[in-house]
Formats: C-alpha cells, sequence, structure tokens
C-alpha cells in the first residue's frame, strides 16, 4: 500500500499589535499601579475577563492581553495560554488580572488553584509572577499581599 506524502506547514509565530495605550507612570512598582492601568484597560465588563499583563526587566509593562473570558462568575484558565503571550514577548514577569462582576474581591477556590499551577508554570519556564490581582468596581485583592503567591 502507497501512502502519500504529508504536506508540513512552515510558519512563523509573531505578535499582533491590535492598538495601544499610553501609561504615564512607565513602571509597576504595586499593586496599585497595575490595577490603575488594567482599570484603564478593562473599563466597566459585565462577565469575567483574565488578563496577563507581560513586563521587562525593569517592570516597564510591555503588552497586555484578554487571555479568556468567562462567564458571570467563571472564566477557564489554562497557563499555556497565559504563557504563550509572555514567551512571544520576552517577558521577564508577568502579572495576572481577572475580574470579579459580583464585586467580591475574595478569591475563590478556582481562583487560588490557577494562582497556584501558573506558579508552577512560571518556575518551570524562569518567568516570574509577580501577582494575581482580583479587581472589583472600585477596589482590588492582590494575592501576594495576602500571601499566595
Amino acid at each position: 500500500m502507497n501512502q502519500s506524502a504529508k504536506r508540513v506547514n512552515i510558519v512563523q509565530v509573531k505578535l499582533v499589535r491590535e492598538k495601544s495605550l499610553l501609561y504615564k507612570e512607565r513602571h509597576i512598582r504595586s499593586p496599585d499601579d497595575a490595577y490603575n492601568l488594567i482599570s484603564e484597560f478593562l473599563g466597566d465588563v459585565d462577565r469575567e475577563h483574565f488578563i496577563v499583563m507581560c513586563l521587562d526587566t525593569k517592570n516597564q509593562p510591555t503588552c497586555i492581553q484578554i487571555v479568556h473570558i468567562g462567564s458571570l462568575n467563571a472564566s477557564i484558565v489554562h497557563p499555556r495560554e497565559v504563557l504563550k503571550i509572555a514567551i512571544l514577548s520576552n517577558a521577564a514577569s508577568i502579572l495576572v488580572v481577572h475580574n470579579h462582576p459580583s464585586n467580591i474581591c475574595d478569591p475563590s477556590p478556582e481562583d487560588l488553584e490557577v494562582t497556584e499551577r501558573l506558579k508552577k508554570a512560571c518556575n518551570i519556564l524562569g518567568i516570574d509572577l509577580m501577582d494575581h490581582l482580583i479587581i472589583c468596581t472600585n477596589n482590588f485583592k492582590s494575592l501576594k499581599e495576602i500571601g499566595v503567591i
């Protein structure tokens, strides 16, 4: 039996800039800085958004990507999706953020599990997980500040 040849695609992977946002502070020095930038980026949304912010070695944000848009109260996030943008952008570190449309900033068991999985994956790849923020309308919670990271 003669099998036909298999065609293999030759590809190139690139980041594509969709738009940009002017960030006057230049550096992320605290969870407050990250909250202010992401709040400006995210605006007022009615569903859960999981976002990754990539930073260079000087903690300057280089890019932001919405990794997943969930339902009213859930978002399924895989480390490979979060870290894909970090690898492509040569990020030294990342900061992840998601919102709680319920306006209750306490982390759920799923939030804690995702953070733990991200910590392990980042450690393997040599990318620092700076923080995981849960944001609400007028406040936020830093998982680093409460000792999860």
